[in-house]
């Protein structure tokens, strides 16, 4: 009997229906290997992963496979998104073991849950130098039944090796200068000069690297960091990667010229870029730059947001071609023939140019993926835009990519921060709404009455897995983003309340923090990790949320935790610059002050007040707060004691205990947040 059909995760839905008799991570599974005497299949994926849906149709939708598997395993599905803590430690032994990992992940546990046979995708049969799944089970099985005590101390000497693994966070001074100088001169000996980003194929969005940038050129006046980030940001958004026609980003680019995406759309992509190219049009005036995260902020709304407002985690990479094959991106690429469908002859060859759409094709078959190459010609815009929505009306009649619209809280939290802040940018109050429905959604079903976060949610109801760190600290960012925007005070709060958590139940006391709570299900290694990877890590992403809150507040406990917890970044920034970005992020932020923006006027609709308002939040100093209120309002405690002057609104700023003369001068308070 399968065992998924009550979950809420739509991955562990798709393998229902499978032969393989599925569990759940439940500790009902482990005792049920311990009673049949049998190991445990922990197989972990996620909704839009291309390999883990081949993997499935090769071998857990086979039922001679799914028999042997019943026989002699207790087979665990897992949704690496639901529980990121199960995923963070036996990923952590993939890696150890094979120096390699990724999804989907394969691991063979006792039922004492600890690994001791590890690989990621296993073909149904001998493939390039792997051995077939059936092959690894038969090999599995043996080992169990005839090896049992080797078995034993393979996983013995794995769970103590990882359990000895202590991360050295360089105790609780933050980095400095020269930390931060050594970053930036390791990040551009890493910098693709011609192509844009940071080492070879495959090529990630450097979301989290690129705010350091734009902070650090912010701060410092840096005009390499500024040329990094703003090339960086052009070349994906003319490259494959960015969907020219819908917007919205791609997982990763598998060469090293943002050319071929790998097709998933994930949410905290989207969330994190939106905001960086957000940010880059602030630092810059750029036009592609306000496009591209105008476009990235709509496909958010139009195609991720769920009926209940939150949104959705990802589309997958694959769709139905329109034979009934499920091909990864059949959505999106296109062969001249189907242009000249659309378009008709002349315009074909038009769009041909434009999108570098070749008879050769730049993907599979022919067929290409749209981009915007760099070209001497001149287009006629208005023709392309008639163009563009012909292609984008004819591609919405193709079957589209199936959607993962399980709420996970943490991405929610980076799509609340990207959509309040765009949407204040470029005064589309749509966008502004569409974030205070998501941190609605999260307070109503994530949050219960001791302010203990839930994971995800699907269709409205909370799943029942904890949140972890990254949970608390992104959804607190996205709250202390809508409270400058909307001059609420309530988000302010319900963000103090998760960070009151991060304090209380993920610190270990000397400054490092814990990705999973103290009272949180016990795995066989508390998980830890200070680096980022598709998301900021929770550690860092802590640390920002705690000092932006302290900003607002006075708070010194929250401001002593964020600076204790910064100096893991003073011992990995200068080495792996890439990895801690976001936490080089945080420290720019500190180094700057942060500074503390107050915004008072007799009503948040006056026109003067506005614009104040406005200017503040769109001064470029690292991660600047904002209150924005009437006098004597309590709202914001940074509000407390400032009037008027002479009965207009005023801004006052404050950097390090001392403040600047309150000014009513959007020109002189744009000056005071940009030097």
């Amino acid at each position: 009997m399968n065992r998924l059909a009550g979950v809420t995760s739509p991955y562990l839905l798709q393998h229902a229906d499978n032969p393989v008799d599925w569990w759940p991570w439940t500790p009902e599974a482990f005792e049920e290997a311990r009673r049949r005497d049998v190991p445990v299949l922990l197989s972990v994926g996620y909704s839009a992963c291309h390999w883990c849906h081949v993997m499935a149709h090769e071998s857990f939708e086979d039922e001679e496979t799914a028999a042997y598997l019943n026989e002699h395993f207790v087979s665990v599905k897992v949704d690496r998104e639901e529980r990121p803590d199960v995923d963070a430690v036996y990923m952590e032994a993939v890696q150890a073991a094979t120096g390699q990992g990724g999804w989907p992940m394969t691991v063979f546990l006792t039922p004492d849950a600890e690994p001791f046979y590890f690989g990621t995708y296993f073909p149904p049969e001998p493939r390039h130098g792997m051995p077939g799944f059936r092959q690894v089970l038969e090999g599995v099985r043996h080992a169990w039944t005839e090896r049992r005590d080797e078995v034993a101390d393979v996983a013995g000497k794995i769970v103590r090796d990882l359990s000895g693994r202590e991360i050295s966070h360089n105790g609780s001074e933050a980095p400095g200068e020269g930390e931060l100088a050594q970053a930036l001169l390791g990040l551009t000996r890493d910098y693709d000069a011609q192509r844009g980003g940071f080492g070879g194929a495959p090529k990630f969005p450097p979301s989290m690297v690129l705010e350091f940038l734009l902070r650090h050129h912010a701060r410092t006046g840096a005009e390499g960091a500024l040329q990094m980030a703003a090339d960086t940001c052009e070349r994906m958004a003319r490259g494959g990667i960015y969907d020219q026609l819908g917007g919205g980003f791609a997982r990763y680019s598998v060469d090293r010229d943002w050319q071929v995406p790998h097709f998933e759309k994930m949410l905290y992509d989207n969330a994190l870029l939106c905001r960086v190219y957000a940010h880059l049009w602030r630092a810059t005036g750029s036009d592609l730059a306000r496009r591209v995260a105008l476009e990235t902020a709509d496909f958010l709304v139009t195609e991720l947001r769920t009926f209940e407002g939150g949104f959705a985690s990802a589309l997958d990479a694959d769709s139905d071609d329109g034979t009934g094959a499920h091909v990864e991106g059949a959505y999106y690429v296109w062969s001249p023939e189907q242009l000249a469908e659309v378009l008709g002859e002349d315009d074909a060859e038009l769009a041909a140019r434009y999108y570098g759409v070749t008879a050769e094709g730049t993907f599979e078959e022919g067929f290409s993926v749209l981009q915007l190459p760099v070209q001497d010609e001149v287009f006629d815009a208005d023709r392309i835009a008639g163009i563009a929505h012909r292609l984008r009306a004819a591609r919405t009649r193709r079957p589209a990519p199936g959607r993962d619209d399980k709420v996970v809280a943490a991405w929610n939290g980076l799509a609340v921060a990207a959509l309040a802040e765009t949407g204040a940018y470029f005064d589309r109050p749509d966008l502004v709404e569409a974030a205070v429905g998501a941190a609605d959604l999260l307070v109503r079903v994530h949050l219960d009455d001791h302010a203990h976060l839930s994971r995800t949610s699907r269709d409205g109801r909370a799943g029942a897995n904890s949140g972890v760190l990254e949970d608390y600290a992104d959804v607190a960012e996205g709250f202390l983003a809508l409270a400058s925007v909307t001059g609420e005070g309530v988000w302010l709060e319900f963000a103090g309340l998760l960070l009151d958590h991060v304090l209380t139940r993920f610190t270990d006391g000397s400054g490092a923090l814990f990705d999973t709570a103290v009272d949180a299900e016990r795995l066989i290694r508390r998980p830890q990790d200070p680096t980022d990877n598709a998301t900021p890590s929770g550690w860092t992403a802590a640390a920002g949320a705690l000092l932006g809150y302290a900003a607002q507040t006075g708070a010194e406990p929250h401001r002593t935790a964020a600076e204790r917890a910064l100096g893991v970044v003073k011992a990995l920034g200068p080495r792996v610059p890439r990895f801690v970005g976001w936490g080089l992020a945080v420290a720019e932020a500190l180094l700057d002050g942060p500074r503390e923006v107050a915004v008072v006027g007799p009503s948040l609709d006056d026109d003067a007040t506005r614009t104040l308002h406005r200017t503040a939040l769109l001064g470029t100093a690292p991660g600047a707060v904002v209150a924005v209120g009437v006098p004597g309002g309590d709202e914001f405690p940074l509000l407390d004691g400032r009037p008027l002057v002479d009965g207009a609104p005023a801004a006052y700023v404050c950097r390090n205990f001392t403040c600047d003369a309150p000014t009513t001068d959007p020109e002189r308070l744009r000056a005071a947040l940009g030097d």
